[in-house]
């Protein structure tokens, strides 16, 4: 079985995902843009259960509601991401990774987001909005 692991950039939260993720995403989203500190990211999804904690704590956050970041207390680093409306659903951010390269993406989300200057010459889909179905009774982060 592959198991992926990753830590943060002080090395105080470790985990290890075992398993195939079933989603990899470029997320350019202007929520994922701010709380990554980057233009863009990639999202690894993983069902919650394929996800093990191995060494610290993750402070979490919410700004938007049912939407659930964590990140390291220390560093800052950025973990992962949970929604409500996604309920067997867990995104670990391409950076938290100790083997990234292994990740290719399926896809562009939010791709009407993006910022201007990014180009790709890829064939993915673009989607301006979520790449997965996710519950309408949270409604759409969007909207905050």
């Amino acid at each position: 079985m592959r198991r992926e692991t990753g830590a943060c950039f002080c090395g105080g939260i470790a985990a290890a995902l075992d398993g195939e993720p079933f989603w990899i995403c470029y997320d350019h989203d202007d929520d994922c843009r701010r709380a990554i500190g980057s233009p863009l990211t990639i999202w690894v999804g993983y069902r919650p259960k394929q996800f093990q904690l191995l060494r610290g704590t993750p402070k979490a956050f919410s700004q938007t509601p049912g939407v659930t970041r964590t990140f390291c207390p220390d560093c800052g680093s950025s973990i992962c991401y949970s929604d409500e409306g996604l309920p067997d659903e867990f995104y670990v951010t391409i950076g938290f990774f100790d083997n990234p390269e292994g990740f290719r993406p399926q896809a562009h989300a939010y791709w009407d987001l993006r910022l201007p200057w990014i180009e790709f010459d890829d064939s993915l889909p673009r989607i301006d909005r979520y790449s997965r179905k996710r519950d309408p009774k949270f409604g759409n982060p969007r909207d905050r």
